[in-house]
């Protein structure tokens, strides 16, 4: 009896790992194509939605009549980024989180580009070798990524969820987040790295329940429904829990830092905690080859530098204050061409200056 019901557990295991492992070989070349569109244009949505919102700001803030939320132009912008982030959502129920995470770097590109054509930005050396670069890291990566992907189904993220491995991976990220928070909020180190760090962390969790959500929603439309298992909640609660503390920390990092150290950095760590997420849980990178694997992280070290040079110094748009007032509009302006005389007359300096413009105003009165 017992010979028997051991034969029968390892011959339940042996079909279990063969249908596990028909489950990952398992995805057609169109829908890998389709994951990778939706998710670029997705990000060239948002940047479109970005510069959107950008040119409504400025404009409010130059007529300096209505807040900005008012305005029909910011509104779009901010639907636009919605369906830009869906699309985001929707892409990582199609190919490798490791694959859509550096896809960010489109926007980037592409916020470059229409901030140049449509803002009159002023394009750099910087911009065009940064562009170049990303674009190149992009074509690399996409071409020697894993090209398998495993359809997410409820028992299939209940497996991977008690695995050893991601087991071992979220203890030590709860350690060191729990460090890093000690540091931020106890000893107030208020060091860009350690936010960012702090925004890595979490959205290491959000890859891994963000393609968990999608792909059993992708499941469900398809037909096998897997709404109806406990697992999908628990993801999706823990979506929508490190979505938002990730936003909150990325927040407090634009308050005290530039967006031009904010966002090289926090793409570089995102993308790295992704890619780490989808090999950790989703064992995306399993039976690639090296030479793949080489590839793919050289086509994202060039999509960093990219972004990095795009980002670097960027120029902002100036603004005109609205208390400034223009020299030709200030009432008596026959006056103000003897507010600072030439040097080489005896009454150079601001305060003879102020007298001679005293006496004017008195010859003029008499």
């Amino acid at each position: 009896m017992e010979n028997s019901s051991s034969s029968q557990a390892e011959a339940l295991n042996g079909t279990w790992a063969q249908a596990h492992r028909a489950e990952i070989l398992e995805n057609p070349l169109q829908t890998y194509l389709l994951g990778i569109i939706i998710s670029i244009c997705g990000n060239v949505l948002i940047s479109v939605s970005l510069n959107i919102q950008k040119y409504a700001h400025v404009r409010q803030s130059q007529r300096g009549s209505k807040p900005y939320y008012t305005s029909a132009l910011w509104w779009c912008g901010v639907v636009l980024m919605g369906v830009g982030e869906l699309g985001n959502f929707a892409a990582y129920g199609f190919a490798p989180a490791s694959l859509i995470a550096p896809l960010g770097c489109v926007s980037v590109i592409a916020s470059a580009i229409i901030s140049v054509v449509f803002l009159k930005e002023t394009v750099r050396a910087s911009d065009i070798v940064g562009g170049s670069l990303a674009i190149t890291g992009t074509y690399v990566l996409v071409t020697f990524a894993p090209h398998t992907s495993t359809h997410i189904t409820a028992h299939l993220v209940q497996y991977y969820s008690v695995s050893w491995y991601f087991l071992l991976y979220l203890f030590l990220e709860i350690v060191l987040f729990c460090i890093l928070l000690y540091l931020y909020k106890v000893r107030k180190v208020k060091h860009i790295v350690i936010v960012m760090l702090l925004v890595a962390l979490l959205a290491s969790l959000t890859v891994i329940s963000v393609k968990a959500v999608s792909g059993m929603i992708t499941e469900s439309i398809k037909g096998q429904l897997q709404l109806i298992y406990p697992i999908f909640y628990i993801m999706l609660l823990v979506m929508i829990a490190s979505c938002a503390f990730q936003i909150k920390f990325l927040n407090q990092a634009m308050k005290m830092f530039d967006a031009t150290e904010v966002v090289p950095i926090n793409f570089v760590f995102f993308t790295a905690s992704a890619i780490l997420a989808g090999i950790v849980f989703y064992q995306e990178f399993e039976g690639l080859a090296l030479l793949n694997i080489f590839m793919f992280l050289f086509g994202c070290l060039l999509s960093f530098l990219g972004v990095f040079l795009i980002t670097r110094n960027r120029p902002k748009i100036k603004q005109q204050d609205r208390n400034f007032i223009a020299m030709s509009r200030i009432p008596g302006t026959r006056h103000t061409d003897t507010v600072q005389p030439e040097a080489k007359t005896p009454t150079y300096g601001s305060l003879a200056a102020k007298l001679m413009c005293n006496r004017a105003d008195q010859t003029d009165d008499s």
